[in-house]
């Protein structure tokens, strides 16, 4: 530490990469299930999203901290016949370890009740309840079921509006507590099943803890998770509200949870988590999808790393300024490229549509970085990696792939 209760922003920034797993060098072996729950322990949550241009955003974080790992042990972990995670709404879309499901009941009540953003599925409750009754008695009778398995309503065009009557319905189903997800299939397709069936007893006999009591919890996690925050950070991590976010922050530190630091160049108090490790360095070398925990809050990835991450998968391809589904890439402690990545399956080829350097990248950047895409080429069964000749990367990125 720089001075009392000061961190200077490399050490905030070594703090933040060991919390999130970068500080530890990848497992040598073979990664088995028990390193997987491990690693999503510590994560706390990890997004989910469909777009499959590389794979699925939620094989990656953990590609990331530990390398190749069979992508088949998180789906048996997520949705195998004893599931050790489940999803729900953490930091969107989520999957998160089962212990976290009584601390977001508080959040399936409000999506009940209509609270905030959830107004609009507590209205279509409100106003379709025999809709509701009609899926839920059809999931009793018949077993886990996806929406189009559903024999309910009429089809719908595309867009929560545009939705057929059986996904509207089975969707606020699942965000309010009443289904959970069972499986996923091929084509990632949700399949519902009814809580008491698919989460274990041991779960579902879990008392539901008090609001106050669970929000606690939830920040302990997110404050564990990142080492070091601000309170947008803790807030931004399972997306709850500032203001409630404020009070259990407080209440934290008065309990002596969470100890109030300053950063260096930060400009915001922050809050140190008190089994935060402080390495000396990090070396790790790691692919970043842009929906990791340590970069999806854009803010503290400005922050923490200086520079400027945003998704331009909504923006169109000619106002795009390093590609459609970038990911960064994370040398030591700083993030010196980006890669605009695509798997292309039928020809074996996991294709760098585009490259670019940042200010931190070294000489040392191309070599590394060929590294990486060759184990997540490897990774994901594909049998090359090439680099098209687009960015100011990619003429040393070529060279540095076909040396190998």
């Amino acid at each position: 530490m720089s001075g009392e209760g000061v961190l200077s922003a490399r050490e905030a920034r070594r703090i933040a990469l060991a919390a999130q797993g970068f500080a530890a060098p990848r497992p040598s072996g073979p990664v088995g299930p028990a390193r997987l729950r491990r690693a999503i322990d510590a994560l706390g949550v990890v997004q989910i999203d469909s777009v499959n241009v590389v794979t699925r955003t939620h094989y990656m974080p953990l590609f990331s901290r530990l390398g190749a790992y069979p992508r088949e042990a998180l789906e048996t972990l997520a949705w195998g016949k004893r599931p050790a995670l489940f999803e729900y709404w953490g930091h969107e879309a989520s999957l998160l370890p089962l212990a976290t499901q009584p601390l977001l009941r508080w959040r399936m009540q409000d999506a009940r009740e209509g609270v905030g953003a959830w107004k609009g599925i507590a209205r279509f409750m409100r106003e379709h309840p025999a809709l509701l009754a009609d899926a839920l008695a059809q999931i009793e009778a018949r077993g886990p079921l996806s929406a189009g398995e559903l024999e309910l309503g009429t089809k719908g065009r595309g867009g929560w509006w545009g939705w057929s009557d059986a996904k509207r319905a089975v969707e606020c189903l699942f965000w309010s507590g009443a289904l959970t997800t069972q499986t996923r299939r091929r084509t990632f397709e949700r399949v519902y099943g009814l809580p008491d069936k698919v989460l274990p007893k041991a779960i579902s006999a879990v008392a539901t803890p008090p609001r106050e009591e669970a929000q606690r919890a939830l920040i302990r996690i997110a404050a564990a998770a990142q080492g070091v925050a601000t309170a947008r950070d803790l807030g931004d991590y399972f997306r709850m509200g500032p203001q409630e976010t404020r009070a259990r922050i407080a209440e934290l530190v008065e309990a002596g949870e969470l100890q109030p630091v300053a950063v260096d160049g930060w400009g915001q108090p922050a809050f140190l988590h008190p089994d935060a490790r402080r390495p000396r360095r990090i070396t790790a070398n790691a692919l970043l999808s842009p929906f990791d925990n340590l970069i999806w809050f854009r803010e503290r990835t400005e922050r923490l790393f200086g520079v400027r991450v945003r998704l331009e998968i909504y923006t169109p391809a000619h106002k795009r300024t390093h590609g459609y589904y970038v990911l960064p890439f994370l040398q030591g402690e700083a993030i010196t490229a980006r890669v605009d990545l695509k798997a292309d399956r039928q020809a074996g080829v996991l294709l760098v549509q585009a490259a670019h350097a940042e200010p931190d990248a070294t000489t040392a950047t191309p070599e590394l970085l060929a590294a990486e895409l060759r184990l997540m080429a490897e990774w994901l069964g594909l049998a090359d990696v090439r680099a098209q000749p687009s960015g100011d990367l990619a003429p040393t990125l070529s060279l540095a792939l076909s040396a190998a």
